[in-house]
């Protein structure tokens, strides 16, 4: 069985961009110094518990008490007002829809099933796997080999579509066939050649040649 497993921001809902603007923010708010650029390639697709252990060494101190609670609802607020899908997400997904597939995040279950009913998407994906609920999240395997467990595939026969360099050196640990997708609003020069580097068995910049790719391996089985 061929398994199709998404990552969900920048990958499905194209979010990062506005996510990591009030990161950036919200971080030279309390005196450190941080560009919209500098949080995508810091932060880009880990899980906030790492991120937050990440931000607090560079800071030297614990965030301020309600930080997170504050930049939550500023990204909450933001991307009410329209959160869209990565161009060319809900063609790729109603035109295999037929194939089994599932999200495997670093985002909490609630923020997915949130933009997922938003942008009109809940009922394409009934398993849903989040970073929040292992012990430890990209870039190791362990999301990817839950996601694969679950729903009875094999690793080798699982398809790991993923935009940043966390998320595909997971899907190459787990020994999936990873698929660097550079088609949402956060991807800047460099970003495709980072994916590379992270070991991605192919570097796209659509979703038609994400399904150049897929198509093949599915109507083999």
């Amino acid at each position: 069985m061929r398994l199709i497993i998404f990552d969900f921001d920048g990958v499905i809902a194209d979010s990062e961009r506005v996510a990591n603007q009030v990161l950036a923010e919200g971080l030279s708010g309390i005196g450190l110094a941080t560009t919209v650029e500098d949080a995508l390639r810091l932060y880009l697709g880990r899980r906030w518990r790492d991120c937050q252990a990440a931000i607090e060494e560079r800071h030297g101190a614990p965030l301020p008490e309600g930080f997170i609670e504050r930049q939550r609802a500023a990204v909450i607020e933001q991307l009410s007002r329209g959160m869209q899908p990565v161009p060319g997400a809900r063609a790729f997904i109603e035109r295999f829809q037929a194939a089994p597939r599932c999200i495997a995040s670093s985002s909490t279950q609630e923020w997915i099933a949130a933009g997922l009913d938003h942008m009109g998407l809940a009922h394409r994906f009934e398993h849903r796997f989040s970073g929040h609920d292992i012990e430890r999240g990209k870039p190791h395997p362990d999301l990817f080999l839950l996601a694969a467990s679950t729903l009875g595939a094999a690793p080798r026969d699982c398809i790991v579509i993923e935009d940043s360099q966390t998320g595909v050196m997971a899907g190459v640990a787990a020994g999936m066939l990873t698929i660097g997708l550079c088609a949402g609003g956060h991807i800047v020069d460099g970003h495709a050649e980072r994916l590379t580097a992270a070991g991605a068995d192919h570097v796209v910049t659509s979703y038609d040649a994400v399904a150049a790719i897929v198509e093949p391996l599915l109507a083999r089985g």
